[in-house]
């Protein structure tokens, strides 16, 4: 196999997997909605992003070895943002 036919394996894999999550994030999301049982939720949105948020954080930092810059550039986000959101979760050094 060829690196080029690899480069393409490993873009189909990610696209894959990007898929898979989206659709668990779906499902999640349309499973709490029924369990709400018709009650409306005021802040759906920051729920969500506060449950999203804080394990990505937790796996980059994981992942780069609590590197915040090398984070921040895998998370495409300013330095100074991700020390910001890592305050928000406890998850700063």
């Amino acid at each position: 196999m060829s690196p080029d036919d690899m480069l393409e394996q490993d873009r189909d894999n990610n696209k894959q997997e990007i898929s898979q999550l989206s659709h668990a994030v779906k499902h999640s999301i349309r499973r709490y909605l029924f369990e709400l049982d018709g009650t409306q939720p005021n802040d759906l949105y920051d729920l969500v992003l506060k449950q999203i948020e804080q394990p990505l954080f937790e796996a980059i930092l994981e992942h780069t070895k609590g590197n915040q810059s090398r984070a921040a550039q895998m998370l495409g986000l300013n330095r100074g943002t991700l020390r910001k959101k890592l305050r928000t979760y406890n998850l700063h050094k």
